[in-house]
């Protein structure tokens, strides 16, 4: 066991040592999870042949027993606890995700037992404050200086109500620029224990938005191509989202050229390469293109003219303007050079 990790185990061994009988250490244990699984206040009941609510008054009354102690200095294991967790808050921004403050205590992944002993310790320490997991925000633990649960659900209210006004996702030097905070880091910590929002290649947005949580291949094919800001070949893409932070990114290239086959925000400009519809292509074979470039000029073009505006809209070789150009049927030839729509 590595230092750190003998540090957390020494503050909760010294916790549970100062509560005198073996049903409420065991209590407390099942509550949190100190073992394994964090167990409901019914099934500790059961358990113990007790009713629910005296489980609950139960743990109420010990964890106010274990405040106190500690308060008074009766757990002498749990200043060096406060003072590792404190030290890693404070470059995390002062407030973290229970999980990823054990992961950067543990220095890897952790099991839920040990996140539930630093929930465990920040529950009774007066230097920490806890953060319990419900439908908007994750279990997370903060330094008690800096703001009480309710400070904090405020501040992670603010940082979410910023976004959502802005209708798009925002960099921590954007929101930096809105929110008065002393320091990027700290809105990101904040951003970070809310589950409204969700962040991807340096932005945040709400959960809901594809940009920052994409949900299915499409979604990450839009989130490749917009990052990109050029058209790719399916294949880039493919492998692209292969190297990327998304959750699940094990996709076949078939599965790729599918889903741009069927989805109307993905045009396709050349062989196998692709682009967004809102940089300004359009659908259709080179033909149409050609048909339409003229119909928007309203008058003959140049064949360097009709070159130039296809392949702005199309990634394919000159030469395949120019056969099309020969179709007698669309096109007819005006002069030495130009071109307009056959009638």
């Amino acid at each position: 066991m590595d230092q750190n990790a003998s540090i957390i185990e020494n503050a909760i061994s010294g916790s549970l040592n100062i509560i005198e009988q073996d049903r409420e250490r065991e209590i407390i244990s099942r509550r949190f999870g100190l073992t394994g699984q964090r167990e409901t206040l019914e099934q500790i009941g059961e358990l113990l042949n007790i009713t629910r609510e005296r489980v609950r008054q139960l743990e109420k009354a010990i964890l106010v027993r274990l405040r106190i102690g500690a308060e008074e200095g009766q757990i002498t294991e749990l200043p060096a606890a406060e003072k590792l967790i404190i030290r890693n808050l404070t470059e995390l921004g002062r407030v973290a995700r229970t999980s990823a403050l054990a992961e950067q205590i543990y220095g890897r992944p952790t099991t839920p037992a040990e996140n539930a002993r630093l929930v465990f310790i920040s529950a009774i320490s007066n230097n920490l404050t806890s953060i319990d997991e419900n439908d908007s925000y994750y279990s997370a633990i903060g330094i008690a200086e800096y703001g009480d649960v309710q400070t904090i659900h405020e501040r992670v209210d603010e940082v979410v109500s910023a976004i959502r006004k802005n209708k798009e996702p925002m960099t921590i030097e954007q929101l930096d620029a809105v929110l008065d905070y002393e320091h990027p880091n700290y809105i990101r910590a904040i951003a970070s224990i809310s589950k409204q929002l969700a962040s991807l290649n340096g932005l945040w947005g709400l959960t809901k938005w594809p940009t920052v949580n994409p949900r299915n291949i499409r979604d990450k094919i839009f989130v490749v191509l917009e990052a990109k800001k050029e058209p790719m070949h399916f294949s880039d893409i493919a492998k692209a989202i292969s190297a990327s932070d998304f959750r699940r990114k094990n996709v076949t290239i078939q599965a790729i050229h599918n889903e741009l086959i069927k989805d109307s925000r993905f045009v396709l400009i050349g062989r196998g390469i692709y682009a967004l519809n809102t940089w300004g292509y359009a659908k259709g074979t080179v033909a149409d293109i050609i048909t339409k470039v003229l119909k928007d000029a309203g008058e003959p073009l140049t064949r360097e003219e009709i070159v130039k505006r296809v392949l702005h809209a199309r990634k394919v070789k000159e030469t395949t303007v120019l056969l099309n150009l020969q179709n007698k049927d669309l096109f007819t030839k005006v002069g030495k050079d130009s071109y307009k729509l056959a009638e």
